[in-house]
Formats: structure tokens, C-alpha cells, sequence
């Protein structure tokens, strides 16, 4: 049996190994089996999924006070790395925190430079004030509030530290982006019904009064081939969960009403970047 997270020495944030580990801290289990669920797609997702707008990491920075360049930031549900990726990029010093073993194999073969350690963000291998910055993107809504939250803060260094969540959202500004939500809603009975976007500054208030987390939303576009865009549909948790047989119908009738209103099969998704930060208490 495994002994319980707070038995086990924190490793260093300087010298971490790739690591599994089995916490005993979890989310729910339906939360879980839906969270492990990518690694049915994590191919898929790679291919598929959206990247993230600069704007979101300069705004990142303006919002936590800091530099991303030589901070230490932990990727919380990483998956296959897409903003570990970008991290890395900016020059921050980042640790890749993901649950699943196919998502931690594709990040592993794309980031072979940056170290990986196999957690869940209710339980964190990692020694209290270790980190400037703790990142979410796309993954925070299969956390348990209550523990990931605590977890975060006492991770992060104080007084500078901060808690950083995002999520690509299908813009509700655009018309077209909205009314295939609502189809999709419509065909898929608890469709989303897992998200918490942009209430994740309630939640936390919620959770300690004394923090204030700022949302900001940013919004961005990209133009892709229609196979593309339902490849990115497919790639998303609910598609992953029901398996291919159940997703190809839903993901037909997309087709259809897609190709009406791009018939050269090129989709400008359009997307809202829902960004929430809350900076450590002193």
C-alpha cells in the first residue's frame, strides 16, 4: 500500500525524476474515469487540440507581477504538453504534472528536455513554497476544489506566488461557436455539465475569503480544416468518454450544418481564453 502524500518526503524542485506515484487524495470517481479518459485520444489531442494566444501568457505576467522567464512553474495536468510547451518557450523553468500514462508518454517524446512527474493536483509531490507559479490549462475542473486549492498555496513561494487557470472556451460571442454548443447540448444530456470556466474566481473566493482571485477573458481565432476542427470535438472529454461508435453520428451531423456555412471546409474557430489568477496571501 502506498503510504499517504504527507509521509513521503517532497522531492526538490531543482532534481525531480519522472515519477509514479499513487495519491491517495483524489477526485471523485466519476470525475476521474472522465479526467483518465484522454488517454483513450491522446493522439487525437495532440493533433487537435487549440494552442493558446501570446496575449494569455503576457497576461499572465501582468496579472501576477512577474516574469514567466526563469520562474518555477508547475503544469498541473499537463496532458500532452501544449502549454508546457509555450512555458518552456517563454522561458519559464516548468515541471509537467499529469495523471495519465498515455498524456505523459506523448508529452514525454515532444519535451524530452522537461521533467515530468506523474501526480494529480489534490496531492502534489512537491516541498511547500517550491514554486513562483502553479498552471491549470484546460484541467483544473477535475480537481476537488477544496484540495487542489490548498495544495496550490502551499506550494507556491510566498509573497509573490500565484495560481493560474485557464480555459479555450468556444467563444459565446460568436454566433456560430454558440449555436453548436447548444446542438451539441442538445444531442448529449450532461454535455459539460463538468466545466466551471469562468466560475472558478467563485469558487475560490468561496473556498478562503481572503483571497482575490481577477478573471479576464482574452479572445482569439484560428483557421483550420473541417477534418480538424471534428478531430478536435472527438478530442474532447464527453466524445472520449461515449468511445467513436457513439461520438461518429454526432460528429456527422457537425459535418453537415459545418459544411453549410463553410462550404471550402476551412472552420475560423473562434475562442475565449476564460483566465482566472489568484495571487498567494503573504
Amino acid at each position: 500500500m502506498t503510504p499517504a502524500p504527507a509521509q513521503q518526503p517532497a522531492p526538490d524542485f531543482e532534481s525531480l525524476p519522472d515519477a509514479e506515484r499513487a495519491p491517495d487524495a483524489r477526485p471523485a470517481p466519476d470525475a476521474r474515469s472522465r479526467a483518465l479518459s484522454f488517454d483513450s485520444v491522446a493522439a487525437q489531442y495532440e493533433a487537435a487540440r487549440p494552442s493558446y494566444p501570446p496575449a494569455l501568457f503576457d497576461a499572465v505576467e501582468e496579472l501576477t507581477g512577474r516574469p514567466l522567464k526563469g520562474s518555477r512553474v508547475l503544469d498541473v495536468g499537463a496532458g500532452t504538453g501544449i502549454a508546457t510547451r509555450l512555458l518552456h518557450e517563454r522561458g519559464a523553468r516548468v515541471v509537467a504534472v499529469e495523471p495519465g500514462p498515455a498524456m505523459a508518454g506523448v508529452l514525454r517524446r515532444a519535451l524530452p528536455g522537461v521533467p515530468l512527474v506523474r501526480a494529480v493536483g489534490d496531492a502534489l509531490p512537491f516541498a511547500t513554497g517550491s514554486a513562483d507559479l502553479v498552471t491549470y490549462a484546460q484541467a483544473w475542473h477535475w480537481t476537488d476544489p477544496a484540495r487542489s486549492v490548498p495544495e496550490a498555496l502551499r506550494v507556491l513561494a510566498r509573497p509573490h506566488g500565484a495560481l493560474a487557470l485557464w480555459w479555450n472556451v468556444p467563444d459565446p460571442d460568436v454566433t456560430w461557436t454558440r449555436e453548436q454548443e447548444a446542438r451539441l447540448a442538445r444531442r448529449l444530456p450532461g454535455y459539460h455539465a463538468h466545466g466551471v470556466t469562468y466560475r472558478a474566481a467563485a469558487i475560490i473566493r468561496g473556498l478562503d475569503p481572503d483571497l482575490a482571485p481577477v478573471y479576464r477573458r482574452l479572445h482569439w481565432t484560428r483557421r483550420v480544416p473541417l477534418d480538424l476542427h471534428l478531430a478536435h470535438l472527438g478530442s474532447r472529454s464527453y466524445f472520449a468518454a461515449i468511445g467513436p461508435e457513439a461520438a461518429a453520428p454526432v460528429l456527422a451531423d457537425e459535418r453537415a450544418h459545418l459544411l453549410e456555412r463553410y462550404p471550402d471546409g476551412v472552420v475560423e474557430e473562434s475562442f475565449g481564453v476564460d483566465l482566472t489568477v489568484t495571487l498567494a496571501p503573504s
